[in-house]
């Protein structure tokens, strides 16, 4: 797909009458780990929705303003509500509105591809919070396609706030702080073994202070490719929008944050990373950027994928295919969810928290994959090429 058919296609999509605008409400999101892994985004966890007799007491009583996590939720809600978000809201108002709009225009690209609808699943946890997944399942192109958002309101524990100073000297040393964690995730599996798997995450973290406003926070993220069978054109393609997207803001940043996603996305137990990359960053704060452009990184990497991915998926989802190509997908689909399983810590932790929503949490997941005992790929041949390009990651730009 040319850059001028995805520039037709959004305007396509504005045209179209806007979808009904979420119900306001307290979503949850993924983390990494018990207390360590809280250090770069709690993504699926408890969420707060509302009282604001706190509010009234401490007025009544000219006490200073303390607002838990629970009421900080409703505030933000009526906020959202009642006087709309603009570029003087919270930054986490901000990023939320901005990624609710390109989930809705993912989708709707996505849609306008496959030809079938996704589902869109709306879900609340007993003790508040809760997501939208939009999932599209034995589709004529992906065989499973999931675009979520997920939000919490919650409260750190000493032990987290401990390790999360290691990173972020501007915590201060308290028992507990009230924080936010905001994310968007999305993993395509098209059924032609000769298009590619994509990932794409941004997310948003930030403490409170007792009056609601930000303490510390930081952005996140990134985008990987992950064929079954490589074409060097196509990786060239990714990664030089990823780079382009990069060198935008800092021109460090791209070669910085591919050699992050190299080595986090890496089956280490096969000594092979899961795909070709792209970009992987975390922590990204006022040590390294102040928050607007923060911001606006984290905006041109959304706005980057679709004309990074759409060309790709246009050119290779209709491609013939023999039924052993078919099997090497298979395998490596079964490579994939090795590291989702295994090393990932997003999922390692989301699936360790009480009461979080399995089904979100593994919708990164193919519908299909092998495990074929000591299979090996014939030599000289395509398969082992990619092998070895996954074996030695390349600079493709």
């Amino acid at each position: 797909m040319s850059k001028r058919r995805v520039s037709q296609l959004l305007t396509l999509r504005s045209r179209l009458p806007a979808a009904p605008r979420c119900q306001a409400r307290p979503f949850t999101s993924a983390a990494r780990s018990s207390s360590a892994r809280l250090t770069n985004g709690v993504l699926l966890a408890a969420a707060g929705a509302a009282t604001v007799s706190v509010l009234t007491c401490a007025v009544a009583n000219q006490k200073p303003l303390k607002l838990d996590s629970r009421s900080l939720a409703d505030k933000d809600e009526r906020t959202k509500r009642e006087d709309g978000v603009t570029e003087e809201s919270p930054m986490r108002l901000r990023m939320e509105e901005f990624i609710r709009e390109k989930q809705k225009e993912i989708v709707f690209a996505l849609e306008q591809i496959d030809g079938k609808a996704f589902r869109l699943d709306e879900w609340q946890r007993p003790n508040g919070g809760g997501g939208l997944s939009c999932v599209l399942q034995d589709g004529s192109v992906f065989e499973k396609a999931g675009v979520n958002i997920s939000v919490v309101y919650g409260t750190l524990p000493k032990a987290a706030i401990d390790k999360m100073r290691v990173n972020h000297k501007n915590l201060p040393d308290e028992e507990q702080l009230d924080f936010y964690a905001l994310g968007l995730s999305m993993v395509l599996h098209p059924h032609n073994p000769m298009a590619p798997t994509v990932h794409l995450n941004c997310r948003y973290f930030e403490t409170m202070k007792p009056d609601g406003t930000s303490q510390a926070w930081w952005f996140g993220g990134g985008s990987d490719l992950t064929p079954s069978y490589l074409f060097d054109e196509d990786a060239i393609h990714f990664h030089k929008t990823l780079k382009d997207a990069c060198d935008k803001h800092d021109k460090d940043y791209y070669p910085r944050f591919k050699k992050w996603c190299d080595e986090y996305f890496c089956n280490k137990h096969r000594g092979e990373a899961r795909g070709i990359g792209g970009i992987f960053f975390d922590d990204l704060d006022e040590t390294v950027v102040d928050a607007e452009n923060g911001f606006a990184f984290i905006k041109e990497v959304l706005n980057s994928f679709l004309p990074s991915y759409l060309p790709i998926i246009e050119k290779r989802k209709d491609m013939p295919f023999t039924p052993t190509e078919k099997e090497w997908q298979q395998i490596r689909r079964g490579r994939y969810v090795e590291f989702n399983l295994v090393h990932d810590r997003g999922t390692a932790f989301g699936l360790n928290v009480p009461g979080s929503r399995v089904e979100s949490i593994l919708i990164s997941l193919p519908l299909t994959a092998q495990w074929r005992y000591m299979h090996e790929a014939d030599p000289k041949s395509r398969e082992q090429r990619l092998v070895e390009v996954l074996q030695n990651p390349k600079e493709w730009v």
